[in-house]
């Protein structure tokens, strides 16, 4: 059975996170039913993806795999002289909701999976700590405060988050899920337009991490707790209740990168040894 790299984005606001529940609008469902629809497929789709983004998060770099029939596969151009990739991203983006956008459409290369080979996934956050400049227009995917923030302040505490750690004070525990993770890079810096954004970079994240991450942040920059507060409560293995888990709207998944094709059997094979069944 032919595999499918599948590239997509989404605007997170109208879905209850991405992966498929009895009841709820997700990404993963509105997906699998437009996968079903054009590989005219019996029942609902199985779909692996690189970040199972909560409810509320977007995506603009979210990666997908799926396994087709190669008849199904083979048989989407129609009469058409497009080749099979490029009719599976077309007849998709025709049936899926204005929210769900496909990239790309592409045959994985042996020993892809994209849960398991990529090297890291990269998120943004976006603060507005001006509430008179903030742009109406951006309330879907920007959180306003209404206190100031010392960018460099958030830089100098960020850095010392940074590297192989345990981090289940940041984490939502899971039974048998592991809380270690490698934090590549964590930073701040301000645009053009005085948004405050939040760059998160790992090899992966537990359970609403990057928002807790972002919450231990926030309060370094406004003051309220020194540069050190973080690493303290990263050191202390708990939750701390000063550490806010920030709202899912200012959260993109922006960017999943995987090694090179002939590493990526192996880098999946690393990451099943280590990682357990719940990472994100």
């Amino acid at each position: 059975m032919p595999r499918l790299r599948i590239d997509l984005a989404y605007d997170g606001g109208g879905f209850a996170g991405w992966a498929a529940q009895p009841g709820q609008r997700t990404v993963e469902g509105e997906l699998s039913a437009a996968l079903a629809t054009i590989l005219r497929a019996p029942d609902p789709i199985r779909l692996t993806v690189a970040g199972r983004t909560d409810a509320g998060v977007h995506a603009r770099g979210q990666v997908a795999h799926v396994d087709v029939a190669p008849e199904a596969f083979a048989s989407l151009p129609g009469r058409s002289a497009r080749v099979p990739e490029q009719a599976a991203g077309e007849r998709l983006n025709a049936v899926l909701p204005a929210d769900i956008v496909v990239r790309s459409v592409s045959v994985a290369p042996p020993g892809f999976d994209a849960r398991f080979a990529p090297l890291w996934r990269r998120y943004r956050y976006r603060l507005c700590d001006n509430p008179a400049a903030f742009d109406p227009l951006r309330r879907h995917d920007t959180v306003v405060l209404k206190s100031p923030l010392d960018v460099t302040s958030m830089n100098a505490a960020a850095r010392l988050l940074v590297g192989l750690n345990d981090f289940a004070a940041f984490c939502k525990r899971r039974e048998g899920a592991s809380t270690i993770r490698e934090l590549l890079a964590y930073d701040w810096s301000r645009d053009d337009d005085g948004i405050v954004v939040g760059t998160v970079r790992a090899d992966a994240f537990c359970h609403s991490m990057v928002r807790a991450l972002v919450g231990a942040l926030v309060p370094v920059g406004t003051g309220r707790v020194g540069i050190d507060f973080p690493a303290r409560v990263l050191r202390a293995g708990v939750r701390d209740p000063r550490v806010k888990v920030m709202a899912p709207h200012g959260l993109s998944l922006e960017e999943v990168r995987y090694p090179a094709d002939a590493e990526l059997m192996a880098r999946a094979t690393l990451t099943r040894s280590v990682r357990a069944p719940v990472d994100r």
